[in-house]
């Protein structure tokens, strides 16, 4: 007789619950938080929520509240509460004082699933600093034995404990500050040599493209669709994607060659970035900064857009919002409805700066692709050109502000086919033949 044996870790299971304060946009945080618990491979099994005015400052809920979710809980099997807002330390030992519960909060929940999917040694910087930075003001000296299971494993994501008492409180204090220090250290000195990488992509001049928009919206299929429709080693260059959130972390850079007689073999460079999502912690925004430096560089950004789902105007808000706590204001942007073949819409089809597409429809991506070309390239001019032998300076110039289509050196000078700016178009149109 064969048996099966199951290596799969089993599920923690977990109850969420939040405070409602009038929010009309409280349901949709609280689907969030069942994704993003179901993301960390946590078993969701129940939900509680409390309309109050006001969160009680010690407690979260009231503590009628708090005794029906320990009974629901606890009928449900659940041994985890998710919390869906951020719990001062001080609310976070009441609860589980209280309910006999371990209590992920909001933050801690998305820190965890950052810890778990990052992969460069950037991103595991950042994913590291934010959690520091979260864990400091919660270290405490404690009784409750819930605490002394907060070190490696479980849903908690190997989280410090969180002292035992006041020496070690204050040495736990001490190394934490001194691991702060070090990353960002670290973290400066990543960013410096990733500046020097971004330097030399603009040098080539190709425009830069950004792919933003809310985790799982389709970023990183639509970089996939658009390697595969124009890429002949598409499948050497394919970035992960998964049906999840925050599947992908780390930035992620290719060259797009728009192979095509009337593209005019165009090129530009693409950039999947971190998705976003509603009460994203604010350590996390500021870790990823480097990260996102992407968009902040980019001639061009595209809102990707999940236009199946029902909260896709509050997605375009948070997106907006992250953009804007990054400073990110000022470029130009196409916002492109994605999923469509989810919907009863007919696709694709282009509207001023807007798509609604699907990354899995070739026609689509070669609309999109049309639409960065009018965005990017709509004041760009291709210019024959003959430099003097002797005019290195000009040529370096033209390698890095122009994109080169062809170069032949002959007796009579340099022959130079480029795409060039209106502005370096004025600069060289008396060399143009």
């Amino acid at each position: 007789m064969n048996y099966l044996i199951d290596n799969q870790p089993k599920k923690i299971k977990a109850f969420i619950a939040g405070v409602n304060l009038n929010d009309p946009n409280f349901d949709y945080y609280m689907t969030e938080l069942r994704e993003l618990a179901l993301a960390n491979n946590l078993d969701v099994v129940g939900q509680a929520s409390q309309k109050a005015e006001n969160i009680v400052a010690g407690t979260y809920f009231g503590v009628g509240k708090l005794n029906q979710i320990k009974n629901m809980a606890r009928e449900l099997h659940a041994n985890t509460l998710v919390i869906n807002d951020e719990l001062s330390p001080t609310q976070i030992r009441n609860i589980e004082s209280m309910t006999k519960l371990k209590v992920l909060d909001r933050t801690e929940l998305i820190l965890e699933i950052f810890s778990n999917r990052a992969r460069s040694r950037q991103a595991k910087l950042q994913v590291q600093l934010a959690r520091l930075q979260y864990e400091l003001p919660r270290l405490h000296p404690s009784e409750n034995n819930l605490d002394q299971q907060r070190g490696s494993g479980g849903a908690s994501g190997g989280f410090a404990n969180r002292g035992s008492g006041e020496t070690k409180l204050e040495l736990n204090r001490r190394t934490i500050g001194k691991q702060i220090s070090a990353i960002k250290k670290e973290l400066k000195d990543i960013s410096k040599q990733e500046e020097i990488k971004s330097a030399r992509r603009n040098n080539s001049r190709l425009p830069q493209v950004a792919l933003v928009g809310y985790t799982n919206a389709g970023k990183s299929t639509t970089m996939n669709e658009l390697l595969n429709v124009f890429s002949d080693e598409a499948s050497k260059k394919q970035v992960f994607e998964k049906n999840m959130l925050f599947a992908t972390l780390d930035t992620s850079v290719r060259r797009i060659d728009l192979k095509d007689d009337l593209k005019d073999d165009l090129s530009f460079i693409l950039s999947d970035t971190v998705g976003f999502i509603s009460k994203l912690p604010h350590n996390l925004i500021e870790s990823f900064k480097a990260t996102l430096q992407e968009a902040k560089d980019a001639d061009l950004i595209i809102n990707v857009v999940d236009a199946s789902d029902h909260n896709m105007v509050q997605m375009i808000k948070t997106t907006q919002k992250v953009l804007d706590e990054l400073k990110i204001t000022n470029v130009p942007m196409i916002t492109a409805y994605n999923k469509a073949d989810l919907t009863d819409r007919n696709y694709p089809q282009i509207e001023g700066n807007d798509i609604l597409y699907s990354a899995k429809d070739p026609e689509s991506i070669k609309q999109l692709a049309d639409l960065i070309v009018k965005k990017v390239f709509d004041n760009y001019e291709k210019v024959n050109l003959v430099l003097p032998l002797s005019d290195g300076k000009n040529l370096a110039y033209l390698h890095e502000y122009g994109q080169i289509l062809n170069e032949d050196f002959k007796d009579d000078g340099v022959h130079v086919t480029v795409r060039l700016s209106p502005k370096d178009l004025e600069k060289f149109k008396t060399k143009t033949v």
